[in-house]
């Protein structure tokens, strides 16, 4: 039977973290530039795709909802919303539930930009390789979370 590591001491885990926080921060910048670097095939800034995605998965959305979904300022939502408005790409449609904040909604140019997207990314992804595992990928989900957990109080307007 293999042995279960025992959790780690708060000081050891913070020192471990730190290690983590080390690759996350040029890991996101680098994706970033990729992104933005092949935006001609969709058209689509960084900010606009998280838009995108985010209706994908959840529907109609309000700014406000975006920007704490994604711990991104309402205005800086609001300008990606506009810019994705501009191209066609999501509506504005009356929202029942509250007047003055109207519902963001995927347009079918937007569901087919974020689903075109989505595939270029998956494909760049297929080149990660390592003999990565399934419970490896579980367990960085898992840290990730958690880490998520302990900022997600922050204020970000």
């Amino acid at each position: 039977m293999a042995d279960i590591d025992p959790p780690l001491a708060p000081e050891e885990l913070a020192q471990r973290l730190t290690e983590v926080f080390a690759l996350v921060g040029p890991l996101y910048r680098r994706v970033q530039r990729k992104v933005e670097q092949a935006a001609p095939i969709e058209g689509l800034s960084v900010g606009v795709r998280a838009v995108l995605d985010l209706l994908r998965e959840n529907g109609p959305m309000t700014v406000p909802q975006m920007g704490r979904e994604q711990a991104l300022s309402r205005q800086f939502v609001q300008r990606m919303v506009n810019d994705a408005a501009a191209a066609r790409l999501v509506e504005i449609i009356p929202n029942p539930a509250h007047q003055r904040s109207s519902l963001v909604r995927l347009t079918g140019s937007g569901r087919a930009a974020i689903l075109a997207a989505l595939a270029r990314e998956e494909s760049l992804l297929r080149q990660v390789d390592g003999g990565l595992t399934d419970a490896d990928v579980t367990a960085c989900v898992r840290v990730l979370g958690r880490m998520l957990e302990v900022f997600d109080h922050v204020d970000v307007d």
